[in-house]
């Protein structure tokens, strides 16, 4: 048994003298659920349509289920796939749209009832057996696209940005109600979204996509809490950006000192930190502390003044000058609020404070 369902080997795929992927290798293992996430162009439906085998790589292997598949008809590889447009025929009934699979495997009536069953079933769609998509909200459709991908029961779920055609509030919905039906029939499965939220609630693992090339592959903790470049930092969650370099580093107790805006700022050191280096601090909105300017001094508290507030609703959201022209952004709950020009003290917690090499 291998322990990997699915591996992308030295993958390239080019288009002219356009990259598209560049020598990708990732190994997904079985029964998780991996996302391929980035922006547009980025090189991740690509990635997922060389699995699927609508694509044929230049270069580089596909491998399934342990299974050198590289040029193996899609049809033969046994996957399920849910597209972003949900891809039903109009003029078949949801009993017809699902069984279609199992039809044009000739199997036998009895049994593609049971199973059309059995996937309505597991995406709660009993009874909707002769509804036509029109019928159907976009929610609905989706799940019956979701059943049709899993009728015949494959090795391997491929979902192609699937929520993006649905409303903010739809969106989260489904993307729990996938989380839990992937987990219940324990399917390997690779999710491809622009979505960080979406990544972040929805995955085991993410692989972060840029320009054909993955640049880093994590839990959702691990790519949030500890991106490994500027690129990964800045396209997961919001982040500020600060040039510093160092100037001192305490192995022993862990911190470094770095000099950004006039302002000697601690952190965790890094076994890569030497002094005078040049590197980027960066900080999380939610991370920074905002308080009074009668606030005590101590480690990482620096004064400031209020540039802009903007009112969020559950949060507000603050841009805050400090030191020599270093501007942060830090959000509060609603609580508390600051107005424009107010003088006020930030504390950027020394375990929070992380750093990306240039």
């Amino acid at each position: 048994m291998f322990d990997s369902m699915i591996e992308l080997r030295g993958v390239t795929k080019r288009y002219g003298e356009i990259v598209a992927n560049d020598r990708i290798d990732l190994s997904i293992r079985r029964g998780e659920l991996m996302t391929l996430l980035g922006p547009s162009g980025c090189g991740k439906t690509t990635a997922l349509r060389c699995i699927t085998g609508h694509i044929i790589p230049n270069e580089g292997e596909v491998w399934i289920d342990g299974h050198d598949v590289t040029g193996v008809p899609t049809h033969k590889r046994e996957l399920g796939m849910v597209f972003q447009n949900f891809a039903l025929f109009p003029h078949m009934t949801v009993f017809d749209n699902v069984g279609f699979p199992l039809m044009i495997r000739r199997t036998e009536k009895l049994k593609r009832r049971e199973r059309v069953m059995e996937a309505l079933h597991l995406i709660r769609m009993e009874g909707y057996e002769q509804h036509y998509p029109r019928q159907l909200s976009g929610g609905q459709q989706q799940r019956v696209g979701l059943a049709r991908a899993l009728v015949y029961r494959p090795k391997v779920l491929l979902l192609d940005e699937p929520l993006s055609n649905l409303d903010a509030k739809l969106r989260e919905e489904m993307r729990f109600e996938i989380r839990e039906l992937i987990d219940r029939l324990g399917i390997t499965a690779v999710y491809v979204t622009h979505d960080q939220a979406e990544a972040l609630a929805l995955s085991d693992r993410v692989s972060v996509m840029n320009a054909g090339r993955i640049e880093q592959v994590g839990t959702p903790n691990e790519i949030y809490e500890r991106p490994e470049s500027r690129f990964v930092a800045d396209f997961i969650g919001l982040s500020d950006f600060i040039q510093a370099q160092v100037t001192a580093v305490d192995s022993e107790g862990g911190t470094a000192l770095l000099a950004a805006g006039g302002l000697e700022i601690r952190v965790p050191a890094a076994r890569e930190m030497e002094m005078g280096q040049n590197l980027l601090l960066f900080t999380r909105p939610n991370d920074v502390e905002l308080l009074p300017a009668s606030h005590e001094d101590g480690i990482n508290v620096f004064s400031g003044v209020v540039d802009k507030m903007t009112y969020l609703g559950d949060r507000n959201d603050y841009r805050v000058m400090i030191g020599d022209g270093l501007a942060l952004r830090v959000q509060t709950d609603g609580k508390t609020r600051y107005n424009e020009g107010e003088r006020v003290r930030l504390h950027l917690p020394v375990a929070l404070c992380r750093v990306v090499f240039e």
